[in-house]
């Protein structure tokens, strides 16, 4: 009977494993000092340390470090809208 718990247990253990996965930390690009015209229109909630322009979408992104893990988010303006160096395709 313990060897059957275990054979069941094993896939679970390493499939909970698979979800530790680290963020990405340059996304195309590094961090980057966030100009005035882009901080004034940010939402306040944002850390903008560690903002960085994306390549594959020309938009801004921060780290966001919660409680319980840590997740790259893009930069929105207090209305919700991303904000971009150039247009969304």
């Amino acid at each position: 009977m313990t060897r059957a718990k275990a054979f069941l247990a094993a896939p679970l253990i390493l499939l909970s494993l698979a979800a530790c996965e680290p963020v990405p930390t340059s996304g195309g690009a590094g961090i980057v000092t966030v100009p005035e015209s882009v901080s004034s229109i940010a939402a306040p909630f944002q850390d903008l340390t560690t903002a960085r322009v994306r390549a594959e979408d020309g938009c801004y992104w921060y780290t966001h470090r919660g409680p319980v893990e840590t997740t790259e988010l893009p930069l929105r303006t207090s209305s919700g809208n991303p904000i971009c160096v150039r247009p969304q395709s």
